[in-house]
């Protein structure tokens, strides 16, 4: 046997093992329910895969509620395309960053709303996927507190998957979360000086 057919046998080798992995696991996933997933850490990206996920759910022609905290202060792109959606309902509640709005009882009672039009989703059967944005900063601010977030989680309709989206998500929903992703900062153009781009961040 030529080096390259040696190559070639132990490559089929690896992908066989890997494949009766992956089948094995495969297998062995027999439960279906909604799923609550959480995006945090420094890193971009974590609103973006949210929204992603959006994407995903009105291919599969399933409804969709949308609660941004704390962002509010200018229009999105995915706010402005998502609109165009009848199976979206969409709530920009926050008032801005909170560095902007340097009021923490008018933020405080910002996230109570908003807070309330989440629960009247994670109510509703109807609704497959919420997605509640940058509520781990209301949580880390204490504009919410984790023991009724919790509470509305375990009650929702059993098929209804949740997404939970900011940086410094608490120890106690990362423990009840079904998948728990952390981005990571390497670079970002913003410490560079390069502002903010449509389509990018905005």
């Amino acid at each position: 046997m030529n080096d390259k057919n040696a190559a070639d046998e132990q490559h089929r080798a690896r992908t066989q093992r890997h494949k009766e992995v992956v089948d094995a696991k495969i297998a062995r996933a027999t439960e279906s329910r909604g799923v609550v997933l959480v995006h945090t850490g420094n890193g971009k990206g974590k609103s973006s895969s949210a929204f992603g996920m959006v994407a995903r759910a009105l291919g599969h022609n399933m409804h969709v509620g949308v609660v941004q905290f704390i962002k509010g202060g200018s229009p999105t792109g995915e706010e402005v395309f998502f609109r165009r959606f009848p199976e979206v309902e969409y709530h920009v509640m926050g008032d801005g960053f909170t560095w902007e709005t340097q009021d923490k009882q008018r933020d405080i009672a910002s996230a109570q709303a908003a807070w309330n039009v989440a629960c009247a989703m994670l109510r509703n059967p109807d609704i497959a996927l919420v997605v509640l944005d940058e509520i781990n900063i209301a949580l880390k601010l204490h504009y919410l507190e984790i023991r009724q977030v919790l509470e509305a989680l375990r009650n929702r309709p059993a098929m209804q998957h949740v997404i939970l989206t900011g940086r410094a998500a608490p120890d106690a929903l990362i423990e009840y979360a079904d998948t728990v992703t952390e981005m990571r900062p390497i670079k970002h153009a913003f410490d560079a000086g390069i502002q903010a781009q449509n389509g990018i961040e905005l």
